[in-house]
């Protein structure tokens, strides 16, 4: 059975004077989601001694989000495949403020994971339509830096997001890090209402899509190294609060000062990995596997070192910093017949995984110690990388534009 999907031949764009504004509103949402979904890792220790719960206990704080972003990713595109998606990108974002509300008011962590709940269908539904507007938002020509531009959301939100909540909650409490958070969706809810031209759905979605997609073998096996490598990097970056605790000489002061150089680092590897994407994407996740896997490793014998460790850290988010935009442009090279569903599938994938490392992580941690995760995220970086070096009929983005109809066939 073949799945038909039409190919809309003039993308909607903005004019000239707003397509900047456009695309940074996307990425101001993106920001926000990745923010939301990743502030318990700056408070881990604060939030768990709270609401009484063990470190591995609040890890489930990003494990749930994981999980329902990985549903809300496939759901939403089908359910709501023709509102604007402007509209659609707006009312998340006031569900997102809702559920910071909700997290910063808990008395309870049953009451912190249902807003988990909440918050994971704004990441799913955010990424599901956010990560394939760049080629809507600006001209051809400009699509690859426009994707880049709104993928920096998550090296932003790890160099400002997590670091100033981190510091909030430190120097407040850590509700009060969730309650600014509520503050800042709202204002990006109005942001895109503002900005966004109307953005009629693209193509229209449906449940029978995805299993298509998966019968094309390049986009298998760039998913397939987007699970390894988040896994991975979740398994152990979740946890790198009490790792980096063990550190001699490590106090909660430069804990905040070591995230935000490791945001840093990740912007410059956002787009670093998204130039190199954009002409390679499988030499763009060659490169990055390999250097996750050594980094991630390393910081194992590093422990007794505070320089080294802060040297690895800071290689660490510019290897992690291209993953995202790296492999969303696999996932478009791959299949860019289908762009929403392909990228709603890679929301999925992509959620499924982070969920799955915060997951073992905690597992790990609650039974072998903190220090035990690296071994675990080094060990699956290394398999993604075994996974690209293996990819067969990858895609390269040049000259894959198609024209008219496009069949997904077995």
């Amino acid at each position: 059975m073949s799945q038909s999907t039409h190919i809309p031949t003039r993308p909607v764009v903005p004019p000239p004077p707003r397509r900047r504004f456009a695309v940074l509103a996307v990425a101001a949402a993106t920001f926000s989601v990745v923010t939301t979904e990743m502030l318990p890792v700056g408070l881990l220790t604060s939030l768990g001694s709270g609401l009484h719960v063990s470190d591995g206990t609040a890890g489930l704080a990003v494990t749930l989000p994981g999980l329902v972003a990985a549903l809300a990713a496939l759901l939403l595109p089908v359910a709501m495949r023709r509102a604007d998606r402007r509209t659609v990108l707006a009312l998340l974002m006031a569900v997102l403020a809702a559920a910071n509300v909700i997290s910063a008011l808990a008395p309870v962590f049953a009451v912190l994971l249902v807003a988990r709940v909440l918050v994971g269908v704004c990441i799913g539904g955010v990424w599901a339509i956010a990560a394939g507007l760049g080629v809507r938002l600006v001209r051809a020509e400009g699509a690859g830096r426009a994707t880049a531009v709104i993928f920096s959301g998550i090296a932003v939100a790890s160099v400002l997001g997590v670091p100033a909540g981190t510091l909030l909650g430190e120097l407040a409490g850590w509700r009060w890090g969730f309650a600014a958070l509520a503050v800042l969706a709202l204002a990006v809810a109005g942001l895109l209402v503002t900005v966004l031209p109307r953005l009629p759905a693209d193509q229209g979605v449906r449940l029978g899509a995805f299993p298509a997609l998966l019968r094309i073998g390049g986009l298998r096996a760039g998913l397939l190294a987007v699970t390894l490598l988040v896994t991975g990097h979740f398994a152990a970056y979740t946890y790198i609060r009490p790792v980096l605790e063990r550190v001699p000489g490590i106090g909660a002061g430069l804990i905040s000062g070591l995230l935000l150089a490791y945001g840093t680092a990740g912007i410059a590897g956002n787009f670093a990995g998204g130039a190199v994407a954009a002409r390679d994407p499988r030499r763009a996740l060659l490169a990055i596997s390999a250097g996750l896997a050594a980094v991630v490793l390393l910081m194992v014998p590093a422990g007794a070192s505070l320089a080294a460790s802060v040297a690895l850290l800071v290689a660490w988010g510019l290897a992690y910093g291209g993953v995202s935009v790296s492999a969303q442009n696999w996932v478009m090279a791959a299949a860019p017949h289908a762009r929403e569903a392909a990228s709603a599938l890679f929301a999925g994938v992509f959620n499924v995984a982070i969920a799955l490392g915060a997951f073992a992580g905690g597992r790990v941690a609650d039974s072998r110690g903190a220090g035990a995760v690296l071994w675990l995220g080094g060990g699956l970086a290394g398999l993604a990388l075994v996974a690209v070096a293996c990819a067969r009929g990858a895609a390269t983005t040049k000259g894959d534009r198609p024209r008219g109809r496009t069949r997904i066939s077995p």
